[in-house]
């Protein structure tokens, strides 16, 4: 498979904690939520490596006890694609759950 984050699928992810992924991830959120209704391409390159480094996150077996909650934020992260048809999902709301893993993550610096 080719990954947009070479450095980080191969084997780099899994030395950071699951605060400081989240918050990766919750990066690439934000642009989304930032690119929504500006640029498509650059809005669905966000995306894309927003659920890439979510499938790092679930796909590393120190989380298994979390699993429920990592595919259901991948739920959630679809849902928000497509406009929120099912759950009602906004990327603002995204944004903000992965908002508290960045401060979690800086906190522990």
């Amino acid at each position: 498979m080719a990954y947009l984050h070479q450095n980080l699928a191969s084997g780099r992810w899994q030395t950071l904690s699951l605060a400081e992924q989240m918050g990766n991830i919750g990066s690439e959120v934000g642009r989304a939520a930032n690119w929504q209704k500006k640029d498509k391409k650059l809005f669905e390159g966000a995306v894309s490596r927003a659920l890439e480094l979510l499938d790092l996150t679930i796909s590393d077996g120190r989380w298994r006890k979390r699993l429920k909650e990592l595919t259901r934020v991948r739920e959630l992260l679809g849902d928000a694609f497509f406009g929120g048809r099912e759950y009602g999902t906004t990327w603002e709301d995204l944004d903000k759950y992965f908002l508290n893993f960045a401060l979690l993550s800086r906190k522990n610096f």
